[in-house]
């Protein structure tokens, strides 16, 4: 093998440091071995579940291996759980003062060693095991660069062959050699001391939880005076894809027979007796890990659906399968939640978490595992303390007092489209007023309720995205407000319990909100509808499970909110309760109704569809100009074709003899090397007409384009005055004349001139205005600069 590490002299360790690092199964610890020249290191079956450290001399030099545990090789980086990934970078200190070489196997990710920073490379060779298995292929061919050609070859299964120690130990030496005479890796400090702090904060963490659910087990029997044996017990697995549930299933039967490696389609039920008690094992199709049940297909949900079925009367338990050999993070719980509550709210009652691959945690406990891997294992927990505190905190401020019953209350239901504000004014009424045909106008009905005048206003629901709603539905929604003209007790903004509420959800809402003025948020209370989809959790756990957008909303109301059941139409209570809370607000406001200013309220729907205008042309600019951009690269390519072509016809591609007369041969060689160049040429110039063709059809596509949309941008705004025009008809006006360049990344910009009145020492990015509309491989970046 030719010598590519330098022309340094080679230099005699008499310690050598070696850490080997790969993938599972990847022969790491034979290559110990064999390094070792003794089986120091056990193999097989065996799995490497922590690092391991032994020692030999070997030819007069001790030799300290490191064995590293092996990631599975389908796993990315952001897949391995948190702690393993600090346990490989704690791999450096298990032979001090550092390792002079990483032995990498082929198998390992290139990302992996990324956790040890760039200069692990100076210290890295890839040592290639199995060599009876390379065939015909060289070694070459899979060398990775990052070494610098750095190799070796072992075959573990010729141990006894010496030389392969000794030329692995001289390479080894030769790169130290070029590593600044000797140096070895070497790890910050600093580094290593957060890392062993985190994992003793895991370790103490880990064992409060271990006592805990000690102690709770132990409460948990005292409270059973007697167990009966359970004559059958009925339980489904639920998890996502390759995370073993088939297997567990298999175990808890002993039937070993059933495996067959097929992924599950279908919900299956198989029956096996454990001692006396009969068993109903239902395994189910797996999901996605990395998405939640919105992205799942219809055939697989209704397949979990359809397991509850399979063990009548109904299931004692569910399994929800994890595999604690990679990690568990946000995305994966929402995937999890998402999929169990497909069998109902209340089925989190009768769930048991079970790990699979727990032979690869070694001598780390399940409980590292859960504390290691943060906030999503742990969620539910800290879900339900946090429901606990939302809950306190609104029954210690509730101190409602009978003498305080008011006469009547006037009410106006804001929300959006589908939410239940029909639904929920009939119940608050106690008769059928409100119809579903007029939704989309503002309603004003009456009643007597409990005592009270009731006077509830329903206006027309929104858009989820609010770019749906027009000018006119905002107008609609707004006259409730007026429908009422000495104002109005309370603001119920009504959300649905059986859909997440999201950050598209709270822009709309908030976009609403912001058309009055801020005091009405001390008159705002959320309404919770489709109470019934709660089952067993209470509202405040549903609240602190959904995502931050909710909390915000209920957090902005201060912890104002009610739940109504609409299936419950008879149930009195609700209602009560819900016009007591509502008078409990009032006091805090201190009697004071919302009314607000309708004239500034329709100065800010204007406003609002002004912004909306604005955005859309500064969108279209963008667009245009990106198509101008587009053009100009085209025609300038069309251009370089049509002279590369040129170029290709006329010139002359025979060869040209010295003498007239030459041999034979010669001459049906050129003869024959000249017509393979003709039909070279022929389809190299085909090829570019084709191309050409292409572009001729894009440029006309894009003249098109530029044609129909100039003058479609904004109004003539010459023959106004300026006194007759409102800021946003100001910036729609100059920018129609706005000039877009291109800076020295590519990315287009819109300069403003002195003149504009606008400095240009402040950008604004407006990638979200440009997101939408424009794919291509050409780079885009929209920047505008302004002080607007």
């Amino acid at each position: 093998m030719e010598n590519n590490l330098g022309e340094k002299e080679s230099i005699i360790l008499s310690e050598v440091r070696l850490i080997l690092v790969g993938g599972r199964w990847a022969g790491k610890s034979s290559s110990g071995n064999t390094i070792l020249r003794k089986t120091r290191f056990e193999c097989g079956r065996t799995r490497t579940a922590q690092s391991e450290v032994r020692q030999e001399v070997v030819e007069g030099r001790r030799l300290i291996v490191v064995d590293a545990p092996g990631w599975s090789s389908s796993l990315s980086l952001t897949e391995i759980p948190e702690g393993d990934k600090q346990r490989f970078k704690l791999n450096v200190s298990k032979c001090p003062p550092g390792p002079h070489v990483f032995l990498l196997h082929k198998r390992t990710v290139e990302a992996h060693m990324k956790l040890l920073g760039k200069w692990v490379w100076s210290h890295t060779m890839v040592l290639f095991t199995c060599e009876d298995f390379l065939g015909d292929k060289t070694i070459e061919q899979h060398i990775e660069k990052k070494c610098s050609h750095r190799y070796h070859v072992f075959n573990n299964k010729k141990n006894s062959d010496l030389p392969q120690v000794t030329m692995l130990l001289e390479k080894i030496e030769e790169m130290v050699a070029n590593n600044n005479n000797g140096s070895y890796y070497e790890v910050e400090e600093q580094m290593l001391n957060i890392i062993k702090k985190k994992q003793r904060d895991v370790d103490e963490r880990a064992e409060k939880r271990r006592r805990q659910v000690e102690q709770q087990r132990k409460e948990t029997k005292t409270l059973i005076t007697e167990m009966n044996p359970i004559s059958n017990l009925r339980m489904i697995l639920l998890g996502s894809r390759s995370v073993g549930k088939t297997s567990l299933g298999n175990s808890i039967l002993a039937n070993k027979a059933l495996e067959n490696g097929k992924r599950t389609i279908h919900s299956v039920a198989q029956l096996g007796f454990v001692d006396k008690t009969e068993i109903t094992v239902v395994d189910t199709p797996g999901w996605w890990k990395d998405f939640a049940a919105f992205d799942t297909p219809k055939g697989i949900k209704d397949e979990l659906r359809r397991s509850m079925f399979l063990c009548r009367p109904g299931p004692h338990v569910f399994l929800v399968v994890v595999d604690a050999d990679a990690s568990f993070n946000a995305n994966h719980l929402e995937a999890v939640t998402t999929h169990v509550e497909l069998l109902g709210k209340g089925v989190w009652r009768h769930t048991l978490v079970i790990f699979t691959r727990g032979d690869w945690l070694g001598t780390h406990t399940i409980e590292e595992y859960i504390e290691g891997e943060g906030e999503a294992l742990q969620k539910k927990k800290r879900v339900e303390e946090r429901a606990r505190l939302r809950k306190k905190e609104v029954e210690t401020r509730r101190k409602y007092d009978p003498t305080n019953k008011l006469q009547e209350l006037r009410i106006v239901m804001l929300g959006q489209k589908s939410y239940g504000k029909s639904a929920t004014g009939n119940n608050l009424l106690c008769k059928e007023v409100f119809t579903p045909c007029e939704k989309e106008h503002c309603q004003k009905q009456e009643a007597e309720v409990s005592g009270r005048g009731i006077t509830v206003i329903n206006t027309p629901g929104w858009w989820k995205e609010s770019s749906f709603c027009t000018k006119e539905m905002d107008k609609e929604i707004v006259r409730g407000f007026s429908l009422s003209p000495s104002g109005v007790h309370a603001v119920l903004l009504v959300v649905t319990l059986d859909l997440t509420f999201r950050e598209v959800q709270q822009n709309t809402l908030e976009e609403y909100m912001n058309l009055f003025d801020s005091s009405i948020w001390k008159h705002t209370m959320i309404l919770f509808t489709h109470g019934d989809k709660l089952a067993d959790k209470s509202v405040e756990e549903h609240i602190e499970s959904e995502h931050g957008a909710l909390c915000w909303l209920v957090d902005k109301c201060e912890n104002r909110y009610h739940v109504m059941n609409n299936m419950k139409k008879n149930d009195m209570n609700q209602v009560t309760e819900l016009f007591e809370k509502i008078e409990e607000m009032i006091e805090s406001n201190h009697g004071e109704l919302f009314c607000p200013d309708m004239y500034d309220v329709h100065l800010r729907i204007e406003e609002k569809f002004k912004r909306r205008q604005l955005k859309h042309v500064l969108k279209q600019r963008v667009v245009d100009e990106y198509k101008r951009k587009e053009l100009e690269l085209k025609m300038s390519f069309k251009e370089i074709l049509l002279e590369l072509q040129a170029e290709i016809r006329g010139s002359g591609m025979s060869p040209k003899s010295k003498s007239p007369i030459g041999d034979m041969a010669i001459m049906k060689y050129f003869a024959q090397r000249k017509k393979d160049q003709n039909q070279t040429v022929e389809n190299i110039d085909a090829k570019i007409s084709q191309e050409i063709e292409k572009l001729d059809k894009d440029l006309l596509t894009s003249t098109e384009f530029l044609r129909n949309s100039k003058g479609l941008l904004v109004p003539d705004l010459k023959e106004e005055q300026p006194a007759q025009l409102s800021d946003f008809d100001k910036v729609l006006g100059w920018l129609s004349a706005l000039h877009i360049d291109t800076n020295v990344e590519n990315q287009l910009t819109l300069n403003f001139s002195d003149t504009s009145g606008y400095r240009t020492n402040q950008a604004v990015t407006f990638a979200s205005v440009c997101h939408s509309g424009l794919t291509s491989s050409i780079p885009l970046h929209v920047t505008l600069k302004t002080d607007i």
